[in-house]
């Protein structure tokens, strides 16, 4: 039962969510244990099979396509949470684990994770890709909130990158091996255990929308926000395109026009303060009143929205695959970038609603194409290309290193 070259259970570990067509393995493997991993792992190397570790198939980029076909490491089976420590904000997971069932199991301990990247991922595929999102302008992103992995090598050696059993919070002995295999994607070894950092939960939650007349302004606020010095949770932006997507995939009511939407965490008087000097900047740049979100079951709604993007974007062409470029760049670029790319989605007559983490100088255009349509492909194509000359471009005039992640 740990082995199966069905052809159903090979195509369902041959694909992710992406626009990427489904490469399947030969075989998928459904190893319990990291013994178990580590053995078929000496197989594979000793025959010269391509290993492909699987998590929960969230990912966009089409990472575990099986390219030259090779043996499929589906890891849901390790699904334990192995050691929590309370006391020391940390805690170790097998990768079978999520994000939202962590959260669950931590619920009455008064801890989080909050590293949310909107899926309900396997943590350590979280590790493997180096997510980010909504929370990574408080919270940072995986890298700053990954303490020690297990991982097996393709020669089946069992490897502890902060030394078996430690959870240090800093060191600096000896290499960050930890920080090599984040963000790695399975090409250096298959994470098995991950060791997390943990944070107590805040004692207040607000969240609030806030719509802007253009795109110029409403990036505007966030910047300025940032360089307040406010210490905000989430900043996240959505176009009046993605708006428009997640109004109507969740049946909400929002205002069709640039969007940020915004979560303050602390004390009641610490995010007084916080809530004070972002509604003025708002209101500096023209921005509407907030509308608030207090309760969890709100706010729950509101940022369902933002994570259910991809499938809003999805569903303004029926039948068709949504294509997504990732781009980060300093925050003081980041108006005049989104602006640029805005005008060139509508010049080239391309249905591309915008989303980002604003917070920490990153956006997404979701494109939504017909992978039949040579035009339209092409189309999507040279667009791709125009927004990398036009971050390289901005970045040699701010004469910053390019932090850009290249469209697949």
């Amino acid at each position: 039962e740990g082995v199966s070259v069905g052809s159903a259970v090979r195509e369902q570990h041959g694909r992710d969510e992406s626009v990427h067509r489904c490469r399947p393995p030969d075989v998928v493997v459904f190893p319990r244990s990291v013994e178990e991993v580590s053995a078929l792992a000496k197989i594979c190397h000793h025959h010269q099979l391509p290993m492909i570790p699987f998590g929960t198939g969230t990912g966009l980029e089409g990472g575990v396509g099986a390219l030259k076909g090779g043996v499929c490491f589906s890891l849901r089976r390790m699904d334990q949470v192995l050691d929590l420590h309370q006391e020391d904000f940390d805690v170790t997971v097998e990768p079978g684990v999520t994000r939202k069932g962590l959260n669950s199991y931590l619920r009455d301990t008064g801890l989080w994770f909050p590293v949310d990247p909107g899926a309900d991922a396997s943590l350590c595929g979280m590790a493997a890709t180096s997510a980010s999102g909504t929370n990574a302008v408080r919270y940072g992103t995986m890298r700053e909130n990954v303490l020690n992995l297990e991982v097996v090598l393709a020669d089946g050696t069992v490897l502890h990158t902060a030394g078996k059993g430690r959870r240090p919070r800093k060191t600096s002995a000896s290499y960050n091996l930890t920080n090599l295999f984040v963000g790695s994607e399975g090409t250096l070894g298959i994470i098995t255990k991950v060791t997390l950092r943990l944070y107590g939960i805040p004692e207040s939650m607000v969240s609030a929308v806030c719509s802007f007349p253009s795109v110029q302004s409403a990036v505007d606020s966030t910047v300025q926000i940032l360089q307040a010095g406010v210490a905000i949770a989430r900043i996240e932006f959505l176009d009046d395109v993605m708006i428009n997507a997640c109004n109507r995939f969740n049946n909400l009511s929002y205002e069709v026009t640039p969007t940020p939407f915004l979560e303050f965490h602390g004390s009641s008087k610490s995010m007084q303060e916080q809530v004070s000097i972002t509604e003025e900047i708002t209101r500096d740049n023209g921005g509407s009143d907030f509308a608030w979100a207090e309760d969890e079951e709100t706010r729950g709604r509101l940022w369902k929205a933002r994570h259910d993007a991809w499938y809003a974007a999805l569903a303004l062409r029926p039948g068709c695959k949504a294509y997504s470029t990732d781009v980060c760049v300093p925050i003081s670029r980041l108006p005049q970038i989104i602006v640029e790319t805005k005008e060139d989605l509508i010049r080239n007559n391309i249905t591309g609603p915008i989303a980002g983490h604003v917070g920490d100088g990153n956006f997404h255009c979701l494109i939504v194409l017909d992978p039949n349509d040579p035009d339209e492909v092409q189309r999507v194509h040279s667009f791709t290309e125009r927004l990398e000359t036009l971050v390289f471009r901005w970045l040699q005039t701010a004469k910053h290193v390019l932090p850009v992640s290249q469209p697949h």
